[in-house]
């Protein structure tokens, strides 16, 4: 029997830590203090947020929107939390990129009144959508309605629960379905490229892609 794909979903609970930034130097002093909740919900869990602009990250967006740094904000969007093994280490690459630039340019004006960066952290609840899907055929339909959440704890939580990159539906198409051509395909979308729609549109293109090959190759087969 072929194991099924269960589409999860996920909520989230916005949580204030109370701790905030006024300036830069004041933003290195507090991520260096956060809590690892903290980190993940202004890192990881950027893409949930439906805020997608020119960064990747909360850290990077305040630099450039509210500091005006825009050489900053670009060394800071660089930093892939996915390239690290965990928390600590991302944060550690955070505080190195603001050292070194706080080392060589003299330290921006704190931001005004309204502006200041609010540290915040995320529970996020996960609980089955009651959809499941036996072959390519039923996922393409399902990934087509399926929940942002879905999307987003299926493709981008997945790579800090599994490691290496790894996403939960590449998983499936790998070790149930044997779709490795697949498996590629979709790992090498780039996370930082797209909105969660964005994703949902490069997920969809590619499965009905290869769904569509199946379909020649059983009509040219019979």
């Amino acid at each position: 029997m072929v194991q099924s794909f269960e589409f999860k979903q996920c909520i989230t609970l916005l949580k204030s830590t109370g701790k905030k930034a006024c300036t830069l130097r004041e933003l290195r002093e507090r991520i260096a203090g956060a809590s690892d909740e903290s980190i993940l919900h202004h890192t990881y869990q950027y893409f949930l947020k439906g805020h997608i602009l020119e960064y990747t990250n909360d850290f990077a967006q305040w630099a450039g929107s509210s500091l005006e740094e825009r050489a900053l904000a670009e060394q800071l969007s660089n930093i892939d939390p996915y390239d690290y093994d965990n928390v600590g280490n991302v944060r550690s690459k955070f505080l190195e990129t603001l050292d070194q630039y706080l080392s060589t340019f003299p330290e921006p004006r704190p931001v005004i009144p309204g502006d200041e960066f609010f540290f915040n952290e995320t529970v996020m609840l996960i609980y089955p959508s009651g959809i499941r899907v036996k072959n390519l055929a039923e996922f393409l339909m399902a990934i087509k309605y399926v929940d942002k959440s879905s999307l987003y704890y299926h493709f981008y939580e997945a790579r800090q629960r599994l490691g290496s990159n790894h996403d939960d539906f590449t998983v499936w198409f790998e070790t149930v379905l044997a779709k490795k051509d697949l498996v590629y395909a979709i790992r090498a979308i780039d996370p930082f490229m797209h909105t969660l729609e964005g994703i949902r549109e490069q997920i969809t293109r590619i499965v009905e892609a290869e769904v569509q090959h199946d379909m020649a190759f059983a009509g040219v087969e019979s």
